[in-house]
């Protein structure tokens, strides 16, 4: 597939993220403008909500897009979904008969603030990358063991907290919590001082369901992905992780990005998942490609300084596909609701600039990461700020998801002075 024009001249430049064959959901607010549905087109979000009370979008059993969130149009299911996309291609195309009543409703995005674009009902996170596991468990229980026995066959994954799911921009503060003491001594309460990034993509769940379903299932189920940082605080997950994972040392943030990138736009670029070593039982094989080919990465920017980039991977790294993750999870009869959201897991590769954490690219703590400033990072600073980016590149075209960023701000003196 090739650029498909608009006459949002924006759009057509060959590396701009959002032209005519993206259109991501968002919400966004102005000064004028209270928090609504829009869709990214060049430097413009085409405001959604307007564009339906004007009568220029009916699809669905609408009005679908009155309210600041995009699960109105998750429930209307994949039929919807794809009128939506036809329409807003037909009014956003160059040539399009409807312009004239169409270019009152864009708005530039240098002048909105972005908000959470749907509201987050349940978070997984798995824990889905080979790379990455096999690096963390190296660290941890030895090559020899890196991967434990259940990993080639299922998706690993823990329930994470919808509650503090938040939008790019959106600060995070350095948790407290119980750290491991020295041998034979007690556990101290304090802040966490190696608190790390994971860099993730997010599947958003569309529709619901009512037992198992297939991996094809799963897949049509999915409306779209966001950009997904897993903030960790690694020192208080080594002291709580056994038995059953972690808690406390993932419930701090989870940022996403401001954008959806819906299935459809990705359809171009789905690849195959890696050789697989075992083969998986039926009821999660591959179901033809199921990862995407998207250029990840990771910068760095200590306050008030330049930002490195610290990590460039792939997505298609990955070895569980956010389809068979789905999949997985409904094999007990676990009911998926509209607005659910899966986080895949660390996307690292088998390079060490591939590595998607600050556990991994400084092996524990070992091998500190130089910034271009000089400084050096085993874990995160007070007034870091996090970036993730990503990017298909397609043929003179640019599926770009927009920036998720958030910066670490130092912890509270006393948690519990009142």
């Amino acid at each position: 597939m090739s650029l498909m024009p608009s006459w949002v001249e924006s759009a057509n430049a060959p590396d701009h993220p959002f032209p005519l064959n993206n259109l991501p959901c968002g919400v966004f607010s102005t000064e004028t403008l209270d928090p609504r549905c829009g869709v990214a087109i060049g430097d413009m979000i085409l405001d959604l909500a307007r564009a339906e009370a004007e009568g220029l979008v009916e699809v669905g059993a609408g009005p679908l897009f009155d309210v600041p969130f995009w699960n109105e149009l998750f429930e209307e299911g994949p039929e919807v979904w794809a009128a939506l996309r036809a329409r807003l291609t037909a009014l956003l195309a160059r040539g399009a008969p409807e312009r004239d009543r169409v270019e009152p409703l864009l708005v530039p995005q240098a002048g909105a603030e972005m908000h959470m674009p749907f509201l987050v009902a349940e978070y997984t996170d798995f824990y889905a990358g080979r790379h990455h596991a096999t690096n963390v468990g190296t660290m941890f229980r030895g090559a020899e063991n890196a991967l434990p026995p259940n990993w080639l066959h299922i998706p690993i994954g823990y329930n994470g907290r919808a509650s503090s799911v938040v939008v790019s921009g959106t600060p995070v503060r350095r948790p407290w919590g119980q750290l491991k003491g020295p041998e034979d001594t007690a556990p101290r309460f304090a802040p966490s001082r190696r608190f790390d990034l994971e860099l993730e993509m997010g599947a958003v769940v569309g529709q619901a369901s009512e037992g198992p379903v297939t991996v094809a299932e799963a897949d049509e189920m999915i409306f779209g992905y966001v950009l997904l940082n897993d903030w960790s605080a690694r020192d208080i997950q080594a002291w709580e992780y056994q038995p059953l994972g972690p808690f406390q040392a993932k419930a701090t943030a989870t940022t996403i990005g401001p954008w959806i990138v819906t299935r459809a736009a990705l359809e171009p670029f789905r690849v195959p998942a890696p050789e697989r070593e075992v083969p998986l039982l039926p009821h999660l094989a591959d179901a033809g490609p199921m990862l995407y080919d998207i250029e990840l990465s990771v910068t760095l920017a200590p306050e008030g300084e330049a930002a490195t980039e610290i990590a460039r991977t792939n997505y298609r790294e990955m070895y569980y596909s956010s389809a068979q993750q789905l999949a997985h999870h409904t094999t007990s009869g676990c009911p998926m609701t509209p607005g659910d959201l899966l986080g895949s897991g660390t996307v690292s590769g088998p390079e060490k600039h591939q590595r998607g954490s600050l556990l991994e690219l400084s092996w524990g703590g070992k091998e500190p990461v130089t910034l271009d400033t000089g400084e050096a990072r085993s874990f995160l600073e007070d007034g870091d700020t996090v970036t993730l980016h990503a990017a298909a590149r397609g043929d003179g075209y640019t599926i770009g998801f927009g920036p998720c960023a958030g910066q670490l701000l130092p912890a509270l003196e006393d948690p519990y002075k009142r």
